[in-house]
């Protein structure tokens, strides 16, 4: 089985971590773009270089998943360690793994420590709990690669803490623009929920308290649903088992073929089969599918178990966005769930790395309640908004340090003439990178024309030192042209060559220091002669 260009670059950014020293890396690949694979191939590496692989994963189904997909992508059978079964004593090479098995101090105790060379961990969002740890200390020698799903920052954070470095990270607008997932539009439902009143438990919200806030609008939803999801094949998200099935019955009343599973049908395996080939056009469920299962023509989500867990929220609209025949993008249906805080995930955030730009494209969202929207140009014109109101803003600010006189360019200025969002919504998740910058790394930023002293992390310093070598590598403006244009008018100065900046600066200083009157900054672009 061939690699996409991505997987290839991935499975080598893994082996390149290990070899660096980085003995615990990430990878992190959206829902549906084969993360799957992606390990097989590398288990399949570690394999021919005469290691022993462990695959650690918290559910029977991701292990059995992991074994088929492992046997049908690289011809390789796999020992188990799960329950009753042992693979102490087989000549397998590669184990997928239990962890409720494996962590148990009985049986941990008959391996040896040394007995895996590498670890793959599923799922790795989970590896934060003391069981997984209870493993990966006994094996304390093995090089570990979790693999998940794009996280939110808290779970980077968190992860941080237990993997040395994030080894490839491809992203689901990415995906998407390389046609390897569906596109998605949202559309924003006018109708409120009110969730003002709902409890948090273990860091999110509590679903007896969703469940009852929720009733209410079961019957007002399955209307809406009328309008969007008739043709549709639909999974919808529910907080409990006793309401997915009270909302299976309201749509079945109101003409849809609707089915329910849960943690305890007997006939789940039935209905799932029963779903993909076309029985029932609606699939109702209380969680249970957020891994582990895949139905690529689901062409409809609906999330009414609000989160704000964006790694779970990412999972449920994940099952719609595996590509099929016939299928030209993923329905995700938006409620406007009501509440004082702002942690809630909305379409926004399966998008939007950045919190400000994610907040600016929820209210454009809802100002176009109603209408689907393609929420990767949704991100691109809140993007644009935010850069306008953080330009507006910035002017404000520069016109401040024209008072102060300062020297050196203020690094958000520097981020926003240069058009880096990648810098300006950086977020330290490794150790190394929260540390405070070193004393070197604040000197060589001064030198270089940048004002250092509100750059808080080492992560931060070094990002903007690689940038403004690559960019003087490039031949582009240095921070004190960017600086000394800006402060005269001219935009986004950080695009431009060094050449044209310094020739036009060159004019400029042989006008006294002021700007020639046939050039017009607020519109001058490198070229131009008015």
């Amino acid at each position: 089985m061939e690699l996409r260009p991505y997987q290839q670059e991935a499975k080598t950014a893994v082996f390149e971590q290990w070899e660096q020293g980085n003995k615990k890396t990430l990878l992190v690949l959206p829902t549906g773009t084969g993360k799957t694979i992606v390990f097989a191939k590398i288990a399949e590496e570690c394999v021919r270089q005469g290691d022993r692989a462990l695959i650690l994963a918290h559910r029977g189904e991701l292990l059995s998943q992991a074994a088929d997909k492992i046997l049908k992508a690289t011809g390789l059978g796999c020992a188990v360690e799960k329950a009753d079964e042992s693979c102490l004593g087989s000549w397998y090479r590669i184990v997928v793994g239990s962890v409720q098995s494996l962590m148990r101090e009985k049986r941990l105790a008959q391996f040896p420590c040394d007995y895996f060379d590498k670890i793959i961990i599923d799922e790795a969002h989970h590896c934060i709990s003391d069981s997984y740890q209870k493993i990966l200390n006994h094996f304390e020698n093995a090089c570990v690669l979790g693999v998940t799903a794009t996280p939110d920052r808290g779970d980077m954070k968190n992860l941080g803490q237990v993997f040395d470095s994030l080894a490839y990270e491809y992203t689901l607008p990415k995906a998407i623009k390389e046609g390897y997932l569906s596109p998605i539009k949202a559309v924003t439902i006018p109708l409120q929920l009110d969730l003002s009143g709902v409890s948090t438990q273990a860091g999110d919200f509590k679903a007896s308290d969703i469940d009852t806030a929720l009733d209410p609008y079961l019957e007002a939803i399955a209307d809406e649903m009328m309008t969007y999801c008739k043709g549709r094949k639909t999974v919808v998200f529910l907080p409990l088992i006793k309401t997915s099935q009270k909302f299976r019955d309201i749509l079945n009343s109101k003409g849809f073929s609707a089915a329910e599973v849960n943690g305890n049908s007997d006939d789940r395996e039935q209905v799932l089969r029963a779903f993909e080939n076309g029985k029932y056009n609606v699939l109702c469920n209380s969680m249970l599918l957020t891994e582990g299962w895949d139905c690529p023509s689901v062409d409809c989500v609906i999330v009414l178990r609000p989160t704000k867990v964006r790694g779970l929220y990412c999972q449920m609209v994940g099952r719609g966005t595996r590509l099929y025949p016939g299928k030209d993008h993923l329905l995700l249906l938006d409620f406007l769930w009501h509440t004082e805080r702002h942690e809630l995930c909305r379409p926004a955030h399966l998008i939007c790395e950045n919190p400000e730009v994610a907040d600016k494209m929820t209210e454009n969202l809802t100002e176009q309640a109603g209408c689907p929207v393609d929420i990767e140009e949704a991100a691109e014109k809140a993007s644009e908004d935010v850069v306008t109101q953080r330009e507006e803003a910035l002017a404000r600010e520069l016109s401040e340090m024209k008072k102060r006189k300062r020297k050196l360019v203020d690094p958000l200025q520097f981020e926003m003439s240069i058009q880096a969002e990648d810098l300006s919504s950086y977020v330290p998740a490794f150790g190394w990178e929260m540390s405070p910058p070193s004393a070197k790394q604040l000197s060589a930023l001064e030198k270089l024309g940048i004002f250092p002293d509100e750059i808080d992390n080492a992560g931060k310093a070094a990002k903007l030192l690689d940038r403004l070598d690559k960019r003087r590598f490039a031949g582009l403006t240095t921070p004190k042209q960017i600086r000394f244009l800006e402060s005269r008018g001219f935009k986004h100065v950080g695009t431009w060559q060094f050449n044209d900046a310094k020739n036009l600066i060159n004019r400029i200083a042989a006008n006294n220091w002021n700007v020639p009157s046939y050039i017009k900054p607020s519109t001058y672009t490198p070229g131009d002669n008015t």
